[in-house]
Order: C-alpha cells, then structure tokens, then sequence
C-alpha cells in the first residue's frame, strides 16, 4: 500500500465469563487508510473497536500505537516507536476519537454545548476549541442545528453529533461502531460522505458495519471476522480474486423471459453452473464468461429478447461473505464427523 503503519494488533484476546469473544487476534492499520470490520452479529466487532480504543482492557495481547508519528510530523526520516496504549492510556486519549453505536452525547445540552464538553476534556485552546467547534459545525452539516438540544435532534443529525464530538480534539485515528445502523439509505449515504470527507482531511478511519454493499463501495481494506477470529484482512479486489473464484454475468433485456434463457443456457456440459433471477436481472455464474457471452447474445438473438444492458464483475461483497460462511460450516461439519 505505500502507507506507515499507524496501529498494531497483536494477538489480542477477550473473554467474558468464561465465553473466549477475541482469540488472538492480530493486524496492522495503515496511515489514512479506511479499514472496515465485518462479521456475523456476536463475531466480536464491537469488543474489538473497544479494546482497540482502550476501554476494554485484554488478557491476552497489545494493542501499540506509532508514538512518534504523532510528536513530530516534520521528521521525514524518523524511526518507527511503537507504545502500548495501555501504558500510555492519556497520551493515547488524544490520538484517538470514538463514537459508539448508540449515542453517547449529552440529551440536556445544545449541539455547541456538546462539543465545548467533549472539547473541555482535552487540553485545547481556547482558541484551538472555538475553531474546531465551528469547523465540524460546517462538516458534519449541523451549523442550522448548533442551539438545537441533543435530545431533540433527528437520527441523521444525532449520528453526526456523535462523530462530531469524537473528532472534537482533531484525533488522528477515529473509530466507529457502526455508524449507519438505523438509518435509512438516504441518511446512511449522507453518514458515508462525511467519512469519506473525514478521511480526505487526513484521519485514518477504523470502522464495524453490517452494511456490507457500503463497506465493499467505502472502505480501502477489509477486516473479516468470525467467532471471534480473524479470518481475512485485505482490499476487496484481492478477497474476491482469493474467494470468489467464478464471475457473473447480469444481463437485462426486455420482454426478459428469463426462465426460457435460462433453460436454453443451463444445460449439461455448459460453463454456466448457476442462474440466479434478481428482480429485473438475470445473474449467470461462470468460470468462462467470454464463451458464455457468446452463447447468451446468440440464445437472445434466437428467443427475440432485446439487450438492455449486460456487465461481467465478481460477486459483490455479501455473497462473498455467505460463500466464505457456506464453507467455514462446511469444513466445520466435516471436522466434527473427523472427531467421532
């Protein structure tokens, strides 16, 4: 990637009356990257943002964050000095913003209020907190909103007070929990722009979702985990091409009687293995996508179906998901019928 190493995971584990949530889990995180954590609901997101944050404390591993990246940018040349952030925890306080799940600012305070709070607990200016209070004011879109009350305000806007009081004291990393959940498509692409807008100012961004569609479209890298494992760790295009292994064909065409194309292209001995109808679209699965569009344009041509549109990609980042579940519980079945 090109990019320094800003944080280190290194074989952190976690446990809960006696239930192991992380197990020895390890990763790097690059400087101004967006790495996005996915998994299963319980797959322990959520305990690893906070260990990585430092509210969990873990009984197994480190979490070390580049100490000397953040005293001293104009060191062109500087020695890497990696610090626990458990040994360094007031250091580490003002590298890093969090914003939870569920919202964590005061319902009794008005927006501007909230962020002078946030703002007071770190060792700001006056000047330096009058600043950044106004400059989030216009980025995250709530200068309209600046005397409203927090318990008052909208889903949208709640979400993005929340970030807004993470990134109060200018952080270098700032880690979110979900930040789409509950939210319509409208709000969750206006959430993701001011993300996007965020990391272009230059903060690295480590972030959970379940949205997978929006982490494939958002995220520089891909965490994945699973009970408590980490799985996989990469760009999207490297997991498909590791995972994915077919393509597919989505085809549209009018007057679409898919059901008689797709009878007429699966048949035995063909490179198409699987036909799948998505609402308006036909979704051909094939190892061999260029004699399959041979084959489709020529059955089209036969069938007197008009093409509208058609395009050759991977699967997305959902079905890679449930193949990459599929066979986990596959090999798990098959471990167990090993043991007996």
């Amino acid at each position: 990637m090109g990019r320094e190493v800003i944080l280190k995971v290194e074989n952190v584990s976690k446990s809960f009356d006696k239930h192991r949530v992380l197990k020895n889990i390890s990763f790097e995180v690059h400087e101004g990257e967006i790495l996005g954590i996915i998994g299963a609901s319980g797959s322990g997101k959520t305990t690893l943002l906070k260990a990585i944050s430092g509210f969990l404390l873990p009984e197994g591993g480190e979490v070390k964050f580049r100490y000397d990246c953040f005293q001293d940018k104009r060191k062109e040349h500087s020695i890497p000095v990696f610090c626990s952030i458990y040994s360094r925890p007031k250091l580490y306080r003002n590298i890093f913003g969090f914003a939870s799940q569920t919202p964590s600012f005061y319902e009794k305070l008005t927006v501007v209020e909230n962020l002078r709070y946030f703002g007071s607990l770190y060792k700001l200016s006056k000047k330096a907190l009058d600043s950044n209070v106004e400059v989030l004011l216009a980025l995250m879109d709530l200068r309209s909103a600046r005397k409203s009350l927090g318990g008052k305000l909208s889903g949208g806007m709640e979400r993005r007070l929340d970030i807004a009081c993470g990134l109060i004291h200018d952080p270098e990393v700032l880690i979110l929990d979900e930040p789409t959940s509950d939210l319509d498509p409208v709000l969750r692409n206006h959430i993701w722009s001011l993300v996007q807008k965020i990391n272009r100012r230059g903060t690295t961004i480590i972030l959970a979702s379940h949205h997978l569609s929006e982490v494939e479209h958002f995220c520089t890298r891909i965490a994945i985990i699973r009970e408590g494992k980490l799985v996989e760790l990469d760009s999207l295009s490297k997991l498909k091409t590791k995972h994915a292994g077919s393509q597919q064909i989505i085809l549209q065409s009018y007057p679409g009687k898919y059901d008689n194309i797709a009878k007429a292209l699966k048949k035995p001995g063909g490179k198409v293995f699987d036909i799948k109808i998505k609402g308006s679209e036909l979704v051909l699965y094939s190892d061999d996508p260029t004699t399959v569009l041979h084959d489709l344009l020529h059955t089209l041509e036969m069938m007197g179906e008009e093409l509208i549109d058609v395009k050759v990609t991977r699967p997305g980042l959902d079905e890679l998901f449930l193949k990459m579940s599929e066979k986990e519980h596959h090999k798990g079945i098959r471990d167990e019928r090993g043991l007996q």
